[in-house]
């Protein structure tokens, strides 16, 4: 799920299906890093919505780019194929399409304005938040990976499905206790039913198109949850007017 060296392994590597519990792990080293670079830029006086485009660039790279990759080939796919083998094709497809263009600057661009937004409200619930919402947009990919079959018999998604529900559950027990911790138990609770919503229209419609998951929908659903999370995130900061902790 990213980019970051771990080190080598001996003997056989363990099926990817295994690590779904770690998937909330994962989005905590990658929104530490993003956070990190938005405190960094701001100590140092940058303006807020540089500090912001620098701390996204760098959960791009510290991905590289894998989620954004299954956002643009999902919006090229179900936008323009003709059934669920054209769409299959189009979404292995390397070229990008007008629609994973567009879904890639509406995603970025809403992501970058709600935390600009934010930040410039409180400082403090955005760094906090970053950290948090890459735990929980994550984490919600796990049981999508138990509830949803795969769309086809390789790929990530096929490497990935599970058939067990302790990893899945343990992941998100994990992020409800982390979330929680960051920004709040009522806040993560609503916030885990709204990505938990998002995530059931998203695979639905998954479903209906293509008749499961598959890598890229996966990376197009944790996209769309941290979005949905961060247009949530700037809803509450405005309802409760500031951040409180624990």
């Amino acid at each position: 799920m990213t980019r970051l060296p771990a080190g080598r392994l001996t003997g056989q590597a363990p099926a990817l299906a295994d690590g779904t519990w770690a998937f909330p792990l994962v989005g905590l080293v990658v929104g530490l890093i993003g956070a990190i670079t938005f405190a960094i830029a701001n100590a140092i006086g940058l303006a807020i919505p540089i500090a912001v485009g620098l701390a996204l660039a760098m959960g791009v790279l510290a991905t590289g780019g894998l989620h954004e990759d299954g956002l643009a080939d999902v919006a090229d796919g179900f936008g323009g194929g003709r059934d669920k083998a054209h769409k299959l094709d189009i979404m292995r497809d390397s070229r990008i399409g007008s629609y994973g263009t567009l879904a890639l600057i509406l995603s970025m661009g809403l992501r970058w304005t709600a935390q600009v937004e934010i930040a410039q409200a409180n400082t403090r619930t955005a760094i906090w938040a970053m950290i948090a919402i890459a735990v929980a947009s994550r984490a919600g990919l796990a049981p999508a990976l138990l509830l949803m079959p795969t769309a086809r018999p390789d790929g990530l998604g096929r490497a990935a499905a599970t058939n067990g529900a302790l990893r899945p559950a343990l992941a998100i027990i994990i992020a409800l206790i982390a979330v929680g911790w960051m920004i709040g138990p009522v806040c993560a609770l609503v916030l885990g039913l709204l990505l938990a919503a998002v995530n059931l229209l998203f695979g639905r419609l998954s479903m209906r198109k293509i008749g499961g998951q598959t890598g890229d929908v996966l990376g197009a659903m944790q996209q769309l949850g941290d979005l949905a999370a961060w247009a949530f995130m700037g809803i509450w900061v405005v309802i409760a007017g500031r951040f409180t902790l624990g």
